[in-house]
Parts: structure tokens; C-alpha cells; sequence
């Protein structure tokens, strides 16, 4: 419940972020920045709050990068896929983790113009893929693992801020990511990652 919650204050703290930039700008866009395709890739560094058990027990910070690539269609609606690596050498004594997130689904775009008529982007998304967790130990009905994989999913969003035609920066990106993978503890985990990068921006 506490990290649903956060989750919630964090998407809210982009949009009011988003809406404060959005009073600062013209708030009517260009027919040709309104229209047409447009296409995002995003390289961030990643930090992501988990816990050994879903009870909060074991809590530990992981640290990593996401590959995150968009394409954007008519009226802000489009498709997003992001690829996350995450590492942390101590979730329990002597004991590691190394996780990868592969996921896609929709998202949506809503674009500012700034009076230099570079774009300021908020984005929410979707996603859902699946979870891989490598070099820790998974229990299963035979005994233990070293490697597991589930189902997964990300409901968050983020802000980009135009510095050039072509680059802005992700000034925050903040999702709610959830797995399945077996830990005794009723196999779920919850957690909020926040990623903060650059973002290139081609439109069409």
C-alpha cells in the first residue's frame, strides 16, 4: 500500500510539473507540431525501490540504466517499449541480484510549445512484459534457482524538456513495476523506479 501510494504522489508531482511549464508557454501548438508521427529514444539511468518479501521486509535499492523508444502517432497516441538492467549486490547477506524488464504497450503524449518552439513532453504509459531474475536464489517446488522469470508490468510516465530541435532531457520518469517472481512471500514485488536521461526527438 505504501508503494502504491507513493507511486500515485510521484505521477501526480510530473503532472502539476508538466502544468506549471504548460502556463509558462504557448498553449496552442502549430498545425505541424500537432500532427504527423514522431519518434522518441530515451537512455536513462535507472533506481528502483524493491523488497525481499511483499510484506516490506528485506528492502533494498537497485541501480542500472533503461533503453525506452516511442512512437508517437495522430493526437498524442502512440506505442513505447522499454528495456531496464538493474543490479544490486546486497539484497540479503552475501546475496545479489541482477534483473532485466522487457515490456511494451500504449502510450500517450501531450506536447507544450515553448516560445523558442522547442517541445516540452508529459507522457503516461502501459506496459506489460515480462521480468527476468538472474545470479540470486528463487525457491521452487524442487528446491532453489539461481534464475527465474515472470510476467511484469509498468504504469507510470514521464516529462521531457526540449534543449534543441532533436534533444531534451528526462527530467523525471516515474513508474510502478510489478513481478511475479517466486520469493516465498506470496511471489509478488511492487516497486517505484525513477530514471532521469536524455531523450532524442525526431518528428515527421
Amino acid at each position: 500500500m505504501r508503494t502504491t501510494s507513493l507511486a500515485i504522489a510521484l505521477l501526480a508531482g510530473i503532472v502539476a510539473l508538466g502544468g506549471t511549464i504548460a502556463r509558462a508557454q504557448d498553449k496552442t501548438p502549430s498545425p505541424s507540431q500537432s500532427q504527423g508521427t514522431s519518434t522518441d529514444l530515451a537512455a536513462t539511468y535507472s533506481t528502483e525501490q524493491g523488497q525481499v518479501t511483499p510484506s516490506g521486509a528485506g528492502s533494498f535499492w537497485m541501480q542500472g540504466a533503461s533503453l525506452d523508444g516511442a512512437i508517437t502517432f495522430h493526437r498524442g497516441f502512440g506505442f513505447a517499449a522499454n528495456l531496464t538492467g538493474l543490479h544490486t549486490s546486497h539484497i540479503a547477506p552475501g546475496l545479489g541480484l541482477n534483473e532485466i524488464d522487457a515490456m511494451a504497450g500504449p502510450r500517450y503524449t501531450f506536447r507544450f510549445n515553448s516560445k523558442s518552439k522547442h517541445e516540452t513532453r508529459i507522457f503516461g504509459e502501459a506496459l506489460l512484459g515480462g521480468a527476468r531474475g538472474m545470479t540470486s536464489v528463487f525457491p521452487k517446488t524442487t528446491g532453489l534457482s539461481t534464475h527465474a522469470s515472470s510476467f511484469a508490468y509498468q504504469v507510470g510516465g514521464g516529462l521531457d524538456i526540449s534543449i534543441t530541435k532533436h534533444i531534451a532531457i528526462r527530467a523525471v520518469e516515474a513508474d510502478y513495476v510489478r513481478s511475479y517472481l517466486p520469493n516465498n512471500g506470496g511471489n509478488t514485488q511492487g516497486r517505484i523506479r525513477l530514471g532521469f536521461g536524455v531523450t532524442y526527438h525526431s518528428q515527421k
